[in-house]
């Protein structure tokens, strides 16, 4: 069936801050307690959803959560008006305070995993929203995701949307940044593949030392459970604990997928040869062949794959049947993936193109071009059925950046968390823009 990759990008809500919380997100901790820009972050991400579009790819917007989350801070004791709520809360707990602000729902590759219809077995497209439960600031993030996803999925005949798994440690499930796909086309069956960083329930397995490994196996293999994948056609790979101890808090820091291409670091897998091996073998009873372009420590060492975000990248199938790589101006600045990278595109392989963008407040938070997007594969049918008020075009990007320049600040600092102001202008922001997406009654605020 003639399908296409709809890639979701996550617009920057208005609180976005540097509050450093994601122990594990080494860029997130470099740069805690700093300065940042909210209007400036917006406007990054809406040009790189513009360009996209502009040159053909099928781009959408999920728009940000409601924030400050009062029912977080309400729910851990603090009582009284907002003022007095924000106000205790700084005093007291500043670091639950800036998890009840925090912005990090435009990482929309952490908001659900998704299987295309093609490959599920009721036929339809499925949803999980991941339940995020590694980490305080993103563990309410379900409740607005799931009814996001049913807002703009509406159709339920052509799309389930699962609630999210239980909250417990058996069940850490971080979404599409550990998960792709693979496929000779979009509308063809494909294969599955999951990254997992950690068994609950085998204490022999493998698993870091320094910092938490976010996926389980369990959660995983639950997820393809739900969305009625075959097992010939689904691949469960454990990451190497070794590099998730060097920053590589998810799979799509140290690997990419597309079609029936793999872009990914030599240390990214605890058995290398065995993933690969599993995924040729997969791909092979769906009649594609697996290109799998690797990159060896030699040429780019983890330390550089991490401070540049080289594989937290989006790969492209252009209309060529060749790919474009998308990647953060960060790529060029560092001197050892500036050489691969011309390399890469004058070699001949399926990457044949750079795509370069500007995100440096979205980098500085530990979160590069594949964490801002949500890939969703439907056919022609599937696309029509949802809501459309949130496909990128000319008008929308103009009436979007006129929004941000509307209700952003430049500058958000710690202290400015607990200002009242500031969560009356988040609040205002989101109300105007479900009338600008056509979503009206999208968020409980």
């Amino acid at each position: 069936m003639n399908a296409r990759e709809f890639n979701f990008d996550g617009l920057v809500g208005p609180s976005h801050n540097y509050a450093g919380l994601s122990f594990g997100n080494v860029a997130s901790f470099n740069n805690v307690r700093s300065s940042a820009n909210p209007r400036q972050a917006a406007l990054q991400g809406l040009a790189k959803m513009r360009e996209l579009a502009a040159r053909g790819f099928a781009q959408a917007v999920m728009p940000p959560q409601g924030r400050p989350n009062f029912r977080l801070l309400r729910r851990v004791g603090f009582s009284g008006s907002d003022a007095d709520v924000l106000a205790r809360a700084y005093r007291e707990a500043p670091v639950i305070l800036a998890c009840a602000y925090s912005a990090a729902p435009m990482w929309t590759a952490n908001a659900a995993t998704v299987s295309p219809s093609a490959d599920s077995q009721d036929g339809r497209v499925h949803f999980t929203a991941a339940n995020l439960n590694n980490k305080l600031h993103r563990s309410e993030e379900h409740v607005q995701a799931t009814r996001t996803l049913r807002a703009i999925f509406h159709d339920s005949e052509r799309f389930v949307v699962h609630d999210p798994l239980p909250p417990v440690p058996a069940f850490s499930d971080e979404g599409a940044a550990n998960h792709t796909r693979f496929a000779q086309s979009y509308g063809a069956a494909g294969v599955e593949f999951f990254v997992y960083g950690r068994v609950e329930f085998d204490p022999a397995a493998p698993g870091p030392k320094k910092y938490p490994a976010r996926q389980t196996l369990e959660a995983s293999q639950a997820v393809a459970r739900l969305h009625g994948l075959d097992p010939a056609r689904t691949v469960f790979a454990a990451q190497n604990p070794e590099v998730i101890d060097q920053g590589v808090f998810h799979n799509d820091v140290i690997s990419v997928g597309n079609g029936n291409v793999l872009f990914y670091h030599d240390q990214a897998f605890f058995d290398e040869a065995e993933t690969i091996e599993a995924l040729r073998r997969s791909l092979g009873g769906v009649g594609a062949e697996l290109q799998a372009v690797r990159v060896a420590s030699g040429q780019v060492p983890v330390a550089d794959a991490v401070a540049s975000y080289l594989f937290n990248s989006q790969l492209l199938s252009k209309p060529d049947g060749r790919m474009a790589l998308v990647v953060p101006h960060e790529c060029r600045e560092n001197a050892a993936v500036s050489r691969y990278l011309a390399g890469l595109v004058a070699s001949g392989g399926p990457i044949d193109e750079l795509v370069e963008f500007d995100l440096r407040q979205s980098m500085r938070n530990g979160g590069g071009p594949a964490c801002l997007r949500l890939r969703v594969v439907l056919t022609d049918a599937e696309a029509a059925a949802m809501h459309q008020g949130v496909i990128m075009t000319e008008t929308l990007y103009a009436q979007l950046v006129a929004w941000v320049e509307r209700h952003y600040r430049d500058r958000i600092e710690p202290k400015d968390l607990m200002d009242p102001q500031l969560a009356i202008e988040c609040a205002a922001a989101l109300e105007e823009l479900t009338r600008i997406l056509g979503l009206p009654g999208l968020y409980d605020l």
